[in-house]
C-alpha cells in the first residue's frame, strides 16, 4: 500500500496545476472543501485519507469544462483523470473505487458507495452555501457576467443546487441559516 501523505500531495499539486492553468475553481474555495471535508471526517468517523483526496480531485476538470462551455462533463471528465493518475499509486481496489465515488457522486447524480462520497458531496456544497464560499462566488461571476439579472439568476441557481445536494444532518444545521439568508438577498435584490 501507498503512503497517502505522497499521494495527497501529489494529488495536491496535481489539482493545483489545472486550478493554474483555467482559474477554477477558486484557490479559496479548493480550500474551503478541503477543510471542511476534514472537520466533517472527525465528527463522522470516516477515512480522513480517502476525503481528502476526494475533494482535491472531484474538481479536477471543472476549470477546463467551463472554459469549453461544457460544465455538465466536469464530473465525468475529472472521474477519468483521477483514475488515471491513481493508476500509478498502489492504492487497494476498494480505497480505488470509493476516492472515484467521491467524485462521480459529489454532485449527487450518483449513489454514495460509502459515507466518504457523502462527506465530500456535503464539503463541495461550503463553496456556495457557507459566506466565505458565497462571497468567494460573487466574486468569480461578478468577473464573467456583466448583466445584474443573469449574474442573480447564476448564483441563485448554484445555491439551489448545492442545497439540494445537502444530505447530512449536521451540514445541513451549519448550512440552512446561510442559505434562508442568501435566498433572501438575492430575491431582495430582484
Amino acid at each position: 500500500m501507498e503512503n497517502f501523505k505522497d499521494i495527497i500531495k501529489k494529488a495536491e499539486d496535481y489539482a493545483l496545476s489545472e486550478i493554474n492553468l483555467n482559474g477554477i475553481p477558486s484557490i479559496d474555495n479548493f480550500k474551503l472543501s478541503n477543510l471542511k471535508g476534514q472537520k466533517l471526517v472527525k465528527k463522522l468517523k470516516a477515512d480522513k485519507d480517502i476525503v481528502i483526496i476526494g475533494t482535491i480531485l472531484m474538481d479536477l476538470k471543472l476549470g477546463e469544462c467551463i472554459k469549453e462551455g461544457k460544465y455538465q462533463e466536469h464530473i465525468e471528465r475529472s472521474a477519468n483523470a483521477a483514475k488515471e493518475f491513481l493508476k500509478q499509486f498502489n492504492i487497494d481496489e476498494e480505497t480505488f473505487k470509493k476516492i472515484i465515488n467521491c467524485i462521480e457522486a459529489h454532485h449527487k447524480t450518483k449513489e454514495f458507495i460509502c459515507k466518504e462520497a457523502e462527506i465530500c458531496a456535503n464539503a463541495d456544497c461550503y463553496k456556495f452555501l457557507h459566506p466565505r464560499g458565497f462571497f468567494n462566488a460573487l466574486l468569480f461571476y461578478g468577473k464573467t457576467i456583466t448583466n445584474l439579472d443573469e449574474y442573480l439568476k447564476q448564483i441563485e441557481s448554484r445555491i439551489e443546487e448545492k442545497h439540494n445536494i445537502l444530505s447530512l444532518d449536521i451540514s445541513k444545521k451549519e448550512l440552512e441559516p446561510y442559505y434562508k439568508k442568501f435566498k433572501l438577498l438575492i430575491n431582495k435584490a430582484k
